[in-house]
């Protein structure tokens, strides 16, 4: 297994050892002992599976004060997956990185506690897993605008496909007294 910080140093790109023969391939896609040696101590208890056709966006996500570390994999197609430090007070507050996730690359991405969380997929469809550390609450989660003009995200997308509820998220301006405060 090899890992890669990226431009955050607390995001983590993950690259598992994977066996390929005739018959295919085989990964570990968790193992509590080497993610906890790469720094990952956290305990997940849940596990979530979205499907999605391309062009849609799913985010910015994240809880307000039941905290979510997320590892992201894909299972099928590809996504263009986004990290954004919300962390009052972090020396990287408001900066984003991304990374390509696919099922070709079997990348994983390790987002901590305290980033909101985005993708929008650009294959035909894909399939993400994501482990957590806490449990969803919908009544702690709050979205941050996917086009903040403030964060200048560059999605590989102009007009993507929203839910409601992705569709009317604020600013992160907006939302800054809502946000966690930097470890």
């Amino acid at each position: 297994m090899r890992v890669v910080r990226a431009e955050i140093p607390d995001i983590l790109l993950i690259e598992p050892d994977v066996h390929r023969d005739a018959r295919g391939f085989f990964l570990e896609t968790y193992h509590s002992e080497k993610y906890q040696q790469l720094g990952i101590h956290h305990a997940f208890v849940q596990d979530n599976h979205s499907r999605s056709v391309q062009g849609t966006l799913r985010g910015l996500h994240l809880q307000r004060t039941h905290l979510q570390g997320k590892l992201v994999r894909v299972v099928t197609g590809e996504i263009y997956d986004v990290a954004v430090d919300v962390r009052r007070g972090s020396p990287t507050f408001g900066r984003w990185v991304a990374s390509t996730l696919s099922a070709g690359n079997h990348l994983q991405c390790w987002i901590p506690a305290g980033f909101a969380h985005g993708f929008c997929v650009v294959s035909d469809a894909a399939e993400v897993e994501y482990k957590c550390t806490t449990f969803y609450d919908p009544q702690d989660e709050i979205g941050i605008a996917w086009n903040d003009a403030a964060l200048n995200i560059e999605w590989p997308i102009d007009a993507p496909l929203l839910s409601d509820r992705d569709r009317r998220n604020p600013s992160l301006d907006a939302v800054i007294d809502l946000l966690p405060g930097h470890p």
